[in-house]
């Protein structure tokens, strides 16, 4: 048995960026930072975060950079060749499933969870 589940909770570290492509599908990649729990001088740990469909276009509208979110995704591995090198390079990054926008009404968001169907992967 298997398992690739990451849940994590924090603020987006910039505006996220959203891709529309020919085939009607949606991407919109964000990053998450996230607070360690052990020393509050610790900095943060980053996360890039993939989103696609209908929950990337609410991420689109609603998610600005310092917005606090919840998500739950899979952790995966995005492979690419270095133009420059032509090394392989990889980063990991979060396939997001679900978004939940934390932010108080101040802020402009409610307690929303958006789900990704798995058909839109």
């Amino acid at each position: 048995m298997s398992v690739n589940i990451v849940h994590l909770v924090g603020r987006a570290g910039r505006d996220p960026e959203v891709k529309y492509f020919e085939s009607g599908s949606v991407k919109c990649s964000v990053t998450l930072a996230v607070d360690r729990r052990s020393k509050r001088d610790d900095p943060p740990d980053w996360f890039e975060l993939e989103i696609w469909g209908k929950t990337a276009e609410v991420a689109a509208n609603y998610v600005k950079k310092g917005s606090l979110i919840g998500i739950t995704g899979a952790l995966r591995f995005d492979h690419w060749k270095d133009r420059n090198t032509g090394e392989d390079r990889q980063k990991p990054l979060i396939r997001v499933e679900r978004l939940d926008l934390l932010g108080s009404r101040r802020e402009g968001q409610g307690s929303e969870a958006v789900t990704t169907p798995p058909d839109e992967f």
